[in-house]
């Protein structure tokens, strides 16, 4: 039997973001609209897991935010998760690489081995670079208008061209309104489309893209991307 060994990696230029994928809450009353639309990666966690790769690498140098699709890690149970079972968008941001000599662990030594929690193995610059990820998304998600309301897809006629409309947000003043875009295969948002109205018509097929729409103030602020309704 191969005996487990720990690594002892370090990796303080990456963190990670777990998200759920399909809802934990209300999965059967959605099942067949998320089937219908191609859904299963658009959900609320997996839009702020997004959100937070985009916003934490804007802000904080040398953090790559790496996305990882499940709810946690394995025998684990984060404060978040009984947020994602009501329903609402939450996410679990943990270290790249555990040491799991520092974690679960009573403090001792053996076999020339110190376990436990201390200070000594505190990366603080990693704490500091993780705690500015958190706060930016934060100060970011604060200051944005509300999401938009009502977002819609017109899914009516054959064509090559999307066309989407919405209503404004029921609190906060946007300067206007990004269009996300992506590609069916794509883990993140690669179009970024500026529209100071509330309706847009694009030059791609609605077939081959995933869309949202995010409100932005005059800061360049932006709320949760919300993706639309198919309007038949």
């Amino acid at each position: 039997m191969q005996k487990y060994v720990e690594t002892n990696n370090i990796n303080n230029s990456q963190v990670r973001v777990f998200s759920e994928g399909l809802p934990a809450y209300e999965l059967d009353s959605n099942a067949k609209k998320i089937r219908q639309l191609g859904l299963e990666n658009d959900g609320k966690a997996r839009q702020l897991a997004r959100y937070v790769k985009e916003t934490g690498e804007r802000y904080v140098d040398n953090l790559q935010v790496m996305m990882i699709y499940r709810n946690d890690r394995f025998l684990r149970a984060g404060d978040h998760t009984p947020y994602v079972i009501n329903g609402y968008a939450a996410i679990r941001i943990t270290e790249m690489n555990e040491n799991y000599y520092h974690q679960h662990q009573d403090v001792r030594k053996e076999n020339n081995i110190q376990y436990g929690d201390l200070p000594q193995y505190m990366d603080f610059e990693y704490l500091r670079k993780n705690t500015c990820l958190n706060l930016s998304n934060l100060a970011n998600l604060a200051k944005a208008p509300a999401m938009p309301q009502d977002v819609k897809i017109d899914v009516k006629q054959l064509g090559n061209f999307t066309n989407m409309h919405w209503a404004p947000p029921k609190t906060g003043k946007p300067k206007g309104y990004f269009v996300l875009a992506r590609e069916t295969t794509s883990a993140v948002w690669q179009k970024k489309i500026f529209t100071a109205e509330t309706n847009i018509v694009l030059p791609y097929s609605k077939d081959n893209y995933f869309f949202a729409v995010q409100s932005v103030n005059e800061t360049g602020n932006e709320s949760l991307p919300v993706v639309p309704d198919a309007e038949r």
